[in-house]
């Protein structure tokens, strides 16, 4: 083969390549004369996406407001309950009563020494879950003299609805039948009641004696065990009956092995001999006499 004649053709090729801009070679990243790489510019939709980026604008807002609430309470612990509260209700139709109950009660002044007489102007009851078992205003039978509105949250608006005494002691004692009433100086309840209930079927969170060493020894505030024990604030205004009552639940419940315990001490179980398996106090069969014939 000629290389003259192959040469030639090489340097038309060569030609004709030069002369072609389709064939041209794009510049590499390389080719930028320096040696450095330069790199490409993305689109947005190009972008991978990146999950340590931080929220939009509106995201942050709201993530904002939920670190933050709306007011200093909303994270302020609360007695959790499954049923709703119905002022006034009376006796709930729905909440299970159970074996333990827990009750509480407002009062009113009355007479001419209001700061010392006292008669019943609501009560309420909840069972073992703070469900709200009742809860009734009550229309004392002598003149209240003295409201007390700003501790008892009692105002003459809630009479209007009031239920008579007869009818609320009727309700309550039905309720408190062979149940185990806990409360706090519980005695108190029970004497505007005018109703009695068996000292061993009581638990008085003011006489529990760890709860009584935040007070020295005497009778603690409920406000103060349900801050202290429970974590949380009750009575900060004017007093709920429902509420205190849930407190005074909370209160047993949490310590109720060592209230057992304690009740024990001074109400042993009652203990039933089974002497059938003795045989005693059963009536002996008397053997006949047999007489042999001669």
């Amino acid at each position: 083969m000629d290389k003259t004649a192959l040469s030639s053709n090489w340097k038309k090729l060569q030609a004709t390549l030069k002369k072609d801009p389709t064939v041209k070679r794009k510049p590499s990243e390389l080719d930028s004369g320096n040696g450095i790489v330069k790199k490409r510019k993305l689109t947005e939709k190009q972008k991978p996406y990146n999950r340590d980026a931080k929220p939009t604008l509106k995201r942050k807002r709201m993530s904002d407001k939920k670190e933050t609430g709306d007011s200093a309470d909303a994270s302020a612990p609360k007695i959790e309950t499954s049923s709703r509260h119905k002022e006034n209700e009376g006796r709930s139709p729905s909440a299970e009563l159970g074996k333990y109950v827990a009750m509480d009660c407002e009062m009113v002044g009355v007479g001419p020494n209001p700061d010392s007489d006292s008669a019943l102007a609501r009560v309420s009851v909840v069972n073992f879950n703070g469900d709200q078992i009742y809860d009734s205003y009550v229309r004392p039978k002598e003149m209240v003299t003295d409201w007390r509105t700003h501790v008892s949250g009692i105002a003459p608006k809630h009479m209007v609805e009031a239920r008579a005494l007869e009818h609320v002691q009727k309700e309550i004692a039905d309720i408190l039948k062979d149940r185990i009433l806990v409360g706090h100086a519980v005695s108190n309840d029970l004497d505007v009641l005018l109703l009695s209930h068996p000292k061993r079927d009581i638990r008085d969170t003011s006489k529990h004696p760890p709860y009584r060493r935040i007070a020295g020894g005497g009778s603690p505030r409920l406000k103060i065990l349900a801050e202290e024990f429970l974590g949380i604030k009750i009575q900060d205004g004017a007093h709920s009956s429902v509420e205190d009552a849930r407190a005074t639940m909370a209160l047993y419940r949490r310590e109720k092995d060592a209230f057992e315990r304690e009740h024990l001490k001074k109400w042993p179980a009652r203990m039933i001999a089974d002497n059938r398996e003795k045989g005693e106090g059963q009536k002996k069969k008397k053997k006949k006499k047999t007489t042999r014939k001669r």
